[in-house]
């Protein structure tokens, strides 16, 4: 059983259609723009071509040049949208650039030059895929293995096209049946491949950004946007091992807002949020980009610094100085924004729990001594149990593990 090409390109239409009209559907489902742009150019694409398989032979010049300029623009809408899907800006000038070559060339080349003309038109279609390519390869979030296919399908796409250039131009010139040869098939059925490789790398990024998103939202304080508990403890383990093999110290602080349930029964828990917002900024805007930071409780913070400990006490004394001087005022009166600091250090390797532990310890001391100041730990504590108990609720018949320093 064989297809004549007029059959390729109509499957290759129907399931462009199809699938843009998934695309479509899906991008307004999940709010999406660059879905909605991609399913656009595919339908455009495949509605372009369906056309001109059908009625082609019936076709004047200006028609079949308006048909085939579509298809081109469709062309440009796949490199626009890997830009929109990474938070560019649409390019319009190079979007209408492709169709304005593909006119001028149809205008100024005569008929029997139509190998060359098939080969410009391949060619544009193969510098889209290159653009379409390189957006997509420069917004790279994971390891090269797990990428290649966003670079690899448009790249082997655009390569399939310039065949004809370097084999139908450059040595066969003035064949004048190059429109009924082997490549025309070539194309058709590259054309459903590309059709369906185009749309699985579209859902692997798509699901790549879902995944990726879902994982921040897991470890991300949704009203300070600092890490959560859970998130702070990964990254700070990452950093702790990372030092670790370097043989450098880390410093961990744990911050508590002085009478933070005062505020909130004098000013409002709206009042309450925005002080809890503002000291994630102080805290934030203090350390450098190598330093990590979260919410671990209801008023509680804690931050954790690649450096030794006095270097850690002098970066807590500036952001308690900076916090007690926001100058935050209400309706109510001024609010007296100050808060307790507990600085903890350890050598190369230190788990965080230890240093957790004795931060938290430090932190008692600061509340005990008047509030509002910079207490570091003495020394590491010899066991975590009671620490654990009393940070994560556990039971107090459970084992006993001691852990060291």
């Amino acid at each position: 059983m064989s297809f004549d090409t007029s059959t390729l390109y109509l499957i290759a239409t129907m399931l462009a259609a199809m699938l843009g009209s998934m695309l479509v559907l899906f991008g307004k489902q999940e709010n999406i723009a660059a879905l909605k742009w991609w399913g656009a150019a595919y339908l455009l694409g495949s509605a372009a071509v369906a056309i001109w398989t059908i009625y082609g032979a019936t076709l004047g010049p200006i028609a079949s040049l308006a048909l085939t300029s579509i298809g081109f623009f469709a062309c440009g809408m796949v490199w626009n949208a890997s830009r929109v899907f990474h938070g560019r800006k649409l390019l319009w000038p190079g979007l209408v650039l492709g169709p304005l070559v593909w006119i001028a060339t149809m205008m100024t080349l005569a008929p029997r030059d139509e190998s060359i003309r098939l080969s410009m038109g391949a060619a544009i279609v193969a510098i889209y895929a290159a653009l379409t390519a390189s957006e997509l390869w420069s917004e790279r979030r994971r390891d090269m293995q797990g990428r290649w296919p966003t670079v690899a399908v448009p790249v082997l796409h655009g390569f399939v096209l310039m065949l004809p250039i370097l084999l139908g131009v450059y040595l066969r010139p003035y064949d004048s049946n190059f429109s009924n040869s082997i490549w025309v098939t070539v194309f058709s059925v590259e054309l459903v491949l590309y059709a369906i490789c185009t749309v699985f790398v579209i859902f692997m990024l798509v699901s790549d950004r879902t995944v990726a998103a879902h994982k921040s939202a897991a470890s991300t304080d949704p009203l300070t946007g600092l890490f959560n508990r859970r998130g702070f403890a990964e990254a700070c383990s990452r950093v702790i091992e990372r030092e670790a093999i370097s043989g450098r110290p880390v410093t961990v602080m744990i911050f508590d807002i002085d009478h933070f349930k005062s505020i909130n029964d004098r000013f409002g828990h709206p009042a309450g949020d925005e002080i809890l917002k503002l000291f994630a900024v102080v805290v934030s805007s203090n350390l450098r980009l190598s330093d990590l930071s979260g919410r671990i409780g209801g008023e509680e913070f804690a931050a954790l610094l690649p450096c030794p400990l006095e270097e850690g006490v002098i970066v807590a004394d500036r952001m308690r100085r900076a916090f007690q001087n926001s100058n935050i005022v209400c309706d109510e009166g001024p609010v007296d924004t100050t808060v307790s600091i507990g600085v903890a250090g350890g050598p190369a390797g230190t788990e965080l729990e230890v240093l957790l532990a004795a931060a938290d310890t430090a932190l008692y001391q600061a509340k005990r001594n008047g509030r509002n100041r910079v207490e570091a730990a003495e020394e590491l504590p010899l066991s975590l149990e009671n620490w654990r108990r009393k940070s994560a609720g556990i039971p107090v018949a459970q084992r006993v593990k001691p852990a060291t320093a």
